[in-house]
């Protein structure tokens, strides 16, 4: 419609829409809808929820979380165990085993231990020295006597196992972290060689990386990795605690407590590094003040042969010890640890331990892992 405008006449005043009310934020929903939703969000994202806001941070980091991934089964444990026998002629055979922790259904304490097979992952894979994982996903890195660039990814969900683009070298044992959305692989290859190069979990490409200003190569080859801020930490006998910065290569290092630790027995939470040690029981590294410091409240005993990860927000502690009941055999136990910050630095909570499973005296833990 066409408005003549005459003696001077005003235009229309617009009519002027009052604001749509804005959308009411998703923490004002009923906090069970919430927790119900956030329990499906992939736990690797949780960092990024923590960034959003205070609210959403505390919902991440509050035990309701947990409890209610624990009620979907979101989140297990892969544990693989080394069985290293020796025949007549001092020939040493190496076989390795996979088996799972998960929460039994409708339980938020109970768990169960139950063999995985992975005879259809092609052998390198199941005794690769390296492997970490990435919400649901598995990466496979080459980590054994022979070197090799071959590399996979195996998607715990849907079973299914692939080919990922080989290595820019061939490797043999090396040492592995996942840092800010990279794989980095460092050590491994000759002295001539590309030191350290990255996995892009995005791209899916290999990329170089800085290489390490710390010329003791037994550091990454024997080091066990753990990712601290943006650094891949190698905690090896021969180096202490050697910390390398993934943006320049600059590499720092500590000592560690003169003790006995076990490879499996290293594990971060919340950008926290956790190392048990057979002398100290369960320690933490302060990076302010750059000391290894005890954490309060434990009475672990002296655990042997000790693997942890993260599980529900707690510190999974495994251990073995010789069977009482079968002659020849020991059994592995766990034992779930909730861990607060105080202003002395940490303390922690032991639940009642829980025998998962009798094995051969020849087993040995060889990775732990929390995949979720």
């Amino acid at each position: 419609m066409t408005t003549n405008l005459s003696n001077g006449d005003e235009p229309p005043q617009e009519t002027i829409q009052p604001p749509m009310s804005s959308p009411s934020s998703f923490t004002s929903l009923p906090r069970e809808m919430v927790l119900n939703v956030l329990a499906r969000v992939p736990k690797r994202l949780y960092p990024i929820l923590c960034c959003v806001s205070k609210n959403l941070r505390s919902l991440v980091r509050s035990a309701e979380i947990q409890k209610t991934r624990s009620s979907l089964g979101k989140d297990s444990l892969y544990i693989c165990v080394m069985d290293e026998t020796m025949d007549e002629e001092y020939m040493r055979t190496r076989t390795y085993q996979w088996f799972s922790l998960r929460r039994v259904e409708d339980s938020t304490t109970e768990n169960v231990f139950v063999s995985v097979d992975f005879s259809f992952l092609p052998e390198p894979c199941r005794r690769s020295a390296s492997v970490v994982a990435f919400g649901p996903k598995m990466f496979f890195i080459p980590g054994t006597n022979h070197r090799s660039s071959s590399f996979r990814i195996f998607d715990t969900q849907s079973g299914k196992v692939r080919q990922g683009p080989s290595l820019l070298v061939n490797r043999t044992y090396n040492c592995v972290a996942l840092v800010g959305g990279k794989i980095y692989v460092i050590g491994g290859c000759r002295e001539d060689e590309l030191t350290a190069e990255s996995f892009d979990l995005k791209t899916e490409a290999w990329e170089r990386a800085p290489s390490p200003h710390e010329e003791d190569s037994r550091i990454w080859i024997h080091g066990t990795g753990a990712p601290l801020d943006r650094k891949v930490c190698a905690v090896s006998l021969f180096g202490g605690l050697t910390c390398y910065d993934t943006r320049d290569g600059s590499c720092e290092t500590s000592e560690l407590p003169f003790g006995k630790w076990w490879n499996t027995g290293v594990c971060v939470i919340d950008n926290v590094l956790y190392v048990y040690f057979f002398r100290f029981g369960l320690m933490w590294y302060d990076t302010e003040l750059r000391l290894w410091r005890v954490v309060f409240g434990l009475d672990l005993g002296e655990a042997q042969g000790v693997a942890m990860a993260e599980y529900y927000g707690k510190l999974a502690l495994l251990w073995e010890k010789p069977s009482h009941f079968c002659r020849g055999s020991k059994e592995i136990w766990c034992r779930m640890i909730g861990l607060a910050r105080s202003e002395e630095g940490f303390n922690g909570a032991a639940e009642p331990s829980q025998l998962l499973r009798i094995v051969p005296r020849t087993f040995s833990f060889h990775h732990c892992l929390s995949v979720g």
